[in-house]
């Protein structure tokens, strides 16, 4: 939430600066504003993509699986979140892991001559977006398993496998 703040703060000093004429003060420059808009997005999307997991905020393409049974409905998500969501954020998070490191031990500064420096910490928001969305999917897959063997609360079904229950 912070970060969302903080994108629609610094978008709107960057729109102000821009065509408006008004100073930038600190030693900034609008390079470094614009570049410090993505980072804040990429923050902000690295930080809630996991929590959206878990309310069902995602993208989901229900044409067969809404008619299943709900049992067959706790084995599909299981499936999913064990052999492709946890598998995929733990090769994913490994591999983003190692960019973020060598882009530390590198010293590595933007492309532009003014523009940020440390975009190590910009990278290492890619693997903290894995780590989050990996804990996201052991999540859906205790509460599936729960559902799968009758022992979720009815008031977690809707949050664990989505739709019109």
């Amino acid at each position: 939430m912070w970060f969302g703040l903080a994108l629609v703060i610094v978008v709107c000093y960057d729109v102000l600066t821009r065509y408006f004429g008004v100073p930038k003060p600190f030693g900034l420059n609008s390079t470094m504003v614009q570049e410090s808009e993505y980072w804040l997005h990429t923050f902000l999307f690295a930080l809630l993509i996991g929590y959206t997991y878990t309310k069902q905020g995602h993208v989901r393409i229900d044409l067969v699986r809404d008619r299943l049974p709900l049992k067959a409905k706790y084995a599909i998500e299981m499936f999913g979140c064990l052999f492709f969501l946890i598998s995929y954020a733990v090769v994913a998070g490994i591999y983003c892991y190692s960019y973020a490191l060598a882009s530390f031990y590198e010293g590595e500064a933007s492309k532009s001559v003014i523009g940020l420096s440390h975009i190590w910490l910009l990278k290492s928001a890619l693997p903290i977006l894995f780590l989050l969305l990996g804990l996201a999917g052991v999540s859906q897959l205790i509460k599936s398993t729960a559902g799968f063997l009758g022992k979720l609360p009815d008031d977690k079904i809707a949050e664990t496998v989505g739709g019109d229950i």
